[in-house]
Parts: structure tokens; C-alpha cells; sequence
């Protein structure tokens, strides 16, 4: 199945005709499961986008390795799922330290994105059969930085822009776009991979290592697997530069709601600065939520 498939275009049309629908539903209902005025912030809305396009950049990868590692390479399972752990566990481990970095930049007085992407899926995309696995490692790693530098700054990002009781809208807005973009990455992929011959090259090179294919016929395969292969990382790649352009030009990030930076470089919560981090106002003068009465 094709980027020109029956069945894809339909789904694809049919999923268009509901997003629609549903928008105009929520534009009429009187208290909206989703507040669509949300989106009139540039800051909310292209950090949204972005995470979006980071999600669709990102699964890809882990998406079409396998492909490459069993049926290219004839690894194992279990190999395979070994060489792959680089890209989650350098998110896990950047994506806090991008973080507490994002913090430092908004009590320096700073307000500029402290994430970026890195397109690794570019580079990936020109692995051969012969690509030694510390290079395929090394851009499994590099993606995982960019993309541990994005997440953690832009969801801030995403959450100090939505005005007070909108946070768990936020919240599930953040959520839905990462879930689609994971869905879509799969989606388009997959389609592009099957389109230009690789899903079936490399089903031809997984009888290979039975015996079951002419060694003359080897080559042609490879040639055509990796051929699809490039073509959907590249896509991607672009994918993940759109991204990061929409992160570049979203705007200054603001505090939230009621927290300013002082002048020192300390957090100004309802006029009180806080030297540290570390340090919360007390219970006496936390201040209430807005609406709300405070509770002694």
C-alpha cells in the first residue's frame, strides 16, 4: 500500500472530514470539551505544531530500524530491540537536564528556546547493509539529544502560555498532539517505504537468509530496500526541520501567569522574589487560584 492507495486516501479524507466536523462542533457548543480560541496564542499553537512534528520526526526512526536491522542485516530480535535502547534512554536522560537548563535561562532573565531537534534521521537514512553500528548508534544518540533539548522546554513553553484553569486543557491539547504525530509518523512512513518498494524488497531479503532467493538477485533487493528506506527517514528529516522552524519563530516565551523575573535574576511570585529554586512561598502568603477564596 502506497502514498496512492485507495484505502489511504480514504482514511485520510475521512479523518479530514471529522477534524473539520468536530471543529465546528466545538465552535457552537456552549462549554466546548476544547476551547478553540486557545489557538488564536502563536505561542500555544506553534508549540502544539511542534511537538506534533517532533513526534512525527521521532517514530519514524524507531519505526523502520527493525526493518533494517532483521531484514537488511539479518540481526535478531533481540538485537535489534538492543540497538534501538540508545535513542530512548539519551531522551531520558537529556530531557531533564534540557529542562533545569530552560529554568536557569528564565531566572537569568532569559526567555529565548533552550531546545532544539537534531534531523538524525537524515543521517540515518544514508546507513548501508556494510554502515558500521557505532555510526547507526552515534545517530541514534544524536537524534535522542535534539529531541531530549525540544520536549521538556517546549511543553514549559506550551504550559506557561495558557491563561489560569486552562492547564489541564493544555495539558490533554499536548497530549492528543503527540499521539497523532505518533500515529502519523507510522502512517507515512510505513507508505512511503511500501511505495517505493522497500516493504516487499525487504520481505524478499528475510527469505534470504533461509536460502530461498538467487545470491544474483541479492543486490537489486538491497538496492530497493534501501531506496524506500532513504526515502522515508528523508521525509521525516524534512518533517523535523518544519518542526524546528515553527519552534524558531513561535516568539519570546513569557512567565506564567502571576510570576515574573526580577530584576536579580530571582522568580517574582505575586510580588514576592524567590532567591531559589528551592524556595516556595509559605502557606500564609501562597497565593489562591484565581476564583477561588484563599484557604486558611
Amino acid at each position: 500500500m502506497g502514498l496512492g492507495s485507495v484505502r489511504l486516501l480514504t482514511c485520510l479524507a475521512v479523518g479530514t472530514v471529522a477534524l473539520v466536523g468536530a471543529a465546528l462542533v466545538e465552535r457552537r457548543a456552549p462549554r466546548p470539551i476544547v476551547d478553540l480560541a486557545l489557538f488564536r496564542d502563536r505561542m500555544l499553537a506553534s508549540t502544539l505544531g511542534s511537538m506534533t512534528l517532533a513526534m512525527l520526526a521521532l517514530f519514524a526512526v524507531s519505526f523502520m530500524l527493525p526493518f533494517y536491522f532483521e531484514e537488511l542485516r539479518g540481526f535478531s530480535v533481540e538485537k535489534s530491540g538492543l540497538l534501538l535502547t540508545p535513542l530512548p534512554l539519551t531522551i531520558a536522560v537529556v530531557a531533564p537536564v534540557s529542562g533545569s537548563l530552560a529554568i536557569a535561562l528564565a531566572r537569568a532573565g532569559s526567555r529565548r528556546r533552550a531546545g532544539g531537534r537534531v534531523p538524525g534521521s537524515a543521517l540515518l537514512g544514508a546507513a548501508r547493509r556494510g554502515s558500521p553500528l557505532g555510526a547507526v548508534i552515534g545517530c541514534l544518540v544524536l537524534t535522542g539529544v535534539g529531541q531530549g533539548m525540544f520536549q521538556t522546554p517546549n511543553a514549559r513553553a506550551l504550559m506557561n502560555a495558557v491563561p489560569p484553569g486552562k492547564h489541564g486543557e493544555a495539558s490533554g491539547l499536548l497530549a492528543t498532539g503527540r499521539v497523532v504525530g505518533q500515529s502519523l509518523s507510522v502512517a507515512l512512513a510505513g507508505a512511503i517505504f511500501a511505495g517505493r518498494g522497500g516493504a516487499s524488497a525487504g520481505r524478499a531479503l528475510a527469505a534470504t537468509w533461509a536460502g530461498a532467493v538467487a545470491p544474483e538477485n541479492i543486490a537489486a533487493l538491497q538496492q530497493t530496500f534501501l531506496t524506500g528506506f532513504k526515502a522515508a527517514l528523508m521525509v521525516c528529516a524534512a518533517v523535523a526541520a518544519a518542526g524546528l522552524l515553527a519552534t524558531l519563530i513561535r516568539g519570546d516565551e513569557q512567565p506564567p501567569a502571576g510570576v515574573a523575573v526580577g530584576d536579580g535574576g530571582g522568580l517574582v511570585i505575586d510580588g514576592r522574589v524567590l532567591e531559589t529554586l528551592g524556595e516556595v512561598p509559605s502557606e500564609g502568603s501562597r497565593p489562591s487560584r484565581p476564583g477561588r477564596p484563599a484557604i486558611d
